[in-house]
Order: structure tokens, then sequence, then C-alpha cells
């Protein structure tokens, strides 16, 4: 059985324990959220988007569909990267930032990825701080997510604004009378100039290449120190550190810490599309081993990316 956090709360972000305020609905709710550093406004293809603002500069974009961070910017310089072929329709997942992959990684028995980047989440709290704005959404369990996995749910997603961080923290919980197991990633991309961006970390990890063959992956051990993007790459690392440096090739580097994300994944398509693979690689906290929970468990996962 994978490792879990097994709790009704968490600790994670005891540094942010303001009281929150709370708005209830759907999406936006009768009382919107319009406080001075979280915002709710209108975004690309009139869809519904989270704004934080730091006092410090920083600021990041949220999409509610998908529960989706498409932006975030430190000193002006976006850190993530959105492809141009990336769509704001509601009907597909929007290509790039942050995206959801729950409660399926990969193919699978559901759609590729599962099919939480491509609901709509709901804003539950937000905490105006105007050094570190919060906010935290919510997913439920409806006929659409049923009719391909049949189990009650609830996911929240909080994330921390601060000067040169962004924190987030994923918690999902069985709300059914049966058990489940799922996997489940944080898509990342980041802008990078793929010639020069490399990862530190991840020597002596296990590996699952899915170069040449993605149907049948290559077992192996990292031994490179620092880990580049020479061509096509899609390649899972098994029981990863909880820290790592990238280094983005335009003048940053970025460390990516984790709290039960036990696995990365490094994916840059290369040719396979041509257009935009030299200006991004991901860098993907996973859990790629099925963690299972009973009725009213909690499995819980943070991230923290901060910039150098």
């Amino acid at each position: 059985m994978a490792s879990m956090i097994m709790s009704s709360s968490s600790a994670i972000f005891t540094p942010w324990t303001r009281t929150p305020t709370r708005f209830s609905g759907l999406v936006m709710a009768a009382a919107t959220p319009d406080v001075g550093n979280v915002k709710i406004t209108r975004g690309l293809g009139n869809l519904e988007r989270v704004i934080l603002k730091s006092a410090h500069g920083s600021d990041a974009e949220l999409y509610l569909y998908g529960g989706c961070l498409t932006s975030w910017k430190v000193a002006n310089k976006d850190i993530l990267f959105v492809r141009p072929d990336a769509v704001f329709t509601g009907q597909k997942p929007i290509s790039g930032g942050i995206p959801h992959c729950f409660p399926q990684f990969g193919p699978g028995a559901i759609q590729q990825h599962g099919f939480a980047r491509n609901m709509n989440w709901s804003v539950v709290s937000s905490e105006d701080d105007e050094v570190n704005p919060a906010v935290t959404l919510e997913l439920k369990d409806d006929p659409y997510s049923r009719s391909m996995w049949d189990y009650s749910f609830q996911a929240t997603y909080k994330i921390v604004l601060d000067k040169n961080a962004l924190s987030t923290e994923l918690k999902v919980t069985n709300t059914d009378a049966k058990p489940f197991s799922f996997t489940t990633a944080l898509h990342t991309y980041f802008k990078a100039s793929v010639t020069g961006a490399s990862v530190k970390g991840l020597k002596g990890c296990k590996t699952s290449n899915k170069d040449p063959d993605p149907k049948n992956p290559i077992e192996g051990k990292e031994e490179r120190e620092s880990v580049t993007f020479p061509g096509f790459v899609d390649c899972i690392y098994l029981d990863a550190p909880t820290e790592l440096q990238l280094d983005n090739g335009l003048g940053n580097v970025i460390t990516i810490k984790n709290t039960n994300w036990s696995d990365t994944v490094l994916w840059n398509p290369y040719l396979t599309m041509e257009a935009c693979y030299k200006d991004f690689v991901c860098v993907e906290n996973a859990k790629i081993g099925q963690v299972h929970l009973e009725p009213n468990e909690s499995w819980t996962a943070t991230q923290v990316l901060s910039v150098s």
C-alpha cells in the first residue's frame, strides 16, 4: 500500500492559520470572493479564474475549470508555461500550468489523466493576507465523474502565494461507503529553455523510461547528477527525493519540495510538439502507485515551489 496521511486536518500550512473567509454555493456562489488580494474575475474564454496578489509583487492565476494554476509570476517573470495550443472553452483540459491528474495518472480504465482537470472546481474559502494570500478549492463527485469512476469523494486544493514561493496542498477524502484506490499527479509545466534546462536530485532513483516505446517502458536506474532534456523525454522516477532543483535555463533555479508525492515524472514532447517544445519542461510530482482509502480516510500531499 502506498504511504498516506490519514486525517481530517493538516498542519502543512501552519504559518497561515488565519481565520478564512468562507463562501457557499457552486462555482462563483451568490457571494463572490472579491477581496483585496484574492479576486475572482473572468479570464480567457470568459472562464472564471482566481487572482492572488502578494504585497511582495508576486501573483498567481488559477482557473476554476480544472482547478488549474496557469500563471505564477515572481518579479514580473512567469515561472509556469501554458502551451500555445491551449484552449479555454470549458470543453477540454487546459494545456499548461499545473493541471491535475486524478483519479488516474496516464492512460488506463478511464480517460487519460482522469477527470479532475476538466471539471469545475468551487471556491470554498480564501485568506486575504497581503503577504500570503490563499484560496481553497473543492471538487466533489457528480454524475459526470461517477459515469467513469463510481465513487463519492471530496478533493480540496489549497494554494498559498508568497514572495518567491507557491505552495499547494491536495487532500482527497473517501466520502463513499466503500473503499477506493487512485493515482494522481500535478502535471507542472515550467517555462524553460529546453537546451539549457536540467534537474538535480534524481541520481540513484529507479526509473521507468517510456522512450522509445511508451507501451513497453524500460526499467533502470538514474546515474546522472544532472538530468537534461536532449530529445523526447518521458520518464518516471520512483521513490524520488522530497526536494529537487530545476535550472530552467533562463536564469532561475526552482526548488521543488514535497510531502507525500512519492514519485517524479520528467516530460518533454520534443518534435511531437514542434511549435513549443523548446519553451518548457514538465517536472511532475506524482503518486504512481495506487493510494487505497477506506471510507472516511484521507490522503494529503503538498508541493512547495520556490525561485532563486
